[in-house]
């Protein structure tokens, strides 16, 4: 499947968040101004347009998807009963590679899509290959015996030992399991999905 596969601080410094998933994102840490010669000088204020534009760019971003697979994903939530940017959040949150992140057996979400497309992870006993695969309640993620010899996982697990799990998601040793799906308190509070579907409804 297609994906980004340019360099990934530049996408931090444009939207301005660590897309790269580093708590340690130099970009960030340096507050690096926006891209370009002259940075915020001589720059026009962004319209609404631009503002729902750049909304739905971080967040796509964010989780490593194009725009076919984001505007896919926008689709099914306006049809689901609940609050359509709530949904589309929820749809991408229970990703299986971003549920690999959060349960912090991957450093950042583009290592953990690598481990599961590399078929090193498993939902319910079983092999899964497809970074997408959509976790439901109850099913438990693992890894395969040959990944939890690795020593980046090792060192991921020992960083982030206590590193505070998401209320939706439980953990033992390198064992995951989804327990309910997440709430809009649960997800990225940085987001304004109002604006991305103010974006697509126009």
């Amino acid at each position: 499947m297609a994906r980004y596969t340019g360099p990934k601080h530049r996408l931090c410094r444009a939207e301005g968040v660590a897309i790269c998933g580093s708590a340690k994102c130099p970009v960030i840490r340096k507050n690096a101004p926006p891209p370009g010669q002259h940075g915020l000088k001589g720059r026009r204020k962004i319209s609404e347009y631009g503002q729902q534009l750049r909304e739905k760019q971080k967040v796509k971003r964010m989780y490593g998807l194009l725009e076919r697979q984001f505007k896919r994903y926008f689709s099914l939530a306006s049809r689901k009963r609940s609050l359509t940017g709530e949904a589309l959040l929820t749809l991408l949150e229970t990703r299986l590679d971003n549920i690999i992140y959060r349960l912090n057996l991957a450093a950042s979400r583009p290592a953990a899509r690598q481990l599961v497309s590399h078929g090193h992870v498993l939902v319910n006993g079983k092999k899964v290959t497809i970074p997408s695969f959509n976790v439901k309640i109850s099913d438990v993620i693992s890894l395969s015996t040959k990944a939890t010899g690795f020593q980046f996982i090792k060192q991921t697990t020992e960083n982030t030992k206590d590193a505070k799990l998401p209320s939706w998601l439980e953990k033992k040793a390198l064992v995951g399991k989804i327990i309910a799906l997440p709430k809009r308190e649960d997800l990225e509070a940085n987001i304004n999905e109002k604006l991305i579907v103010e974006y697509y409804s126009r």
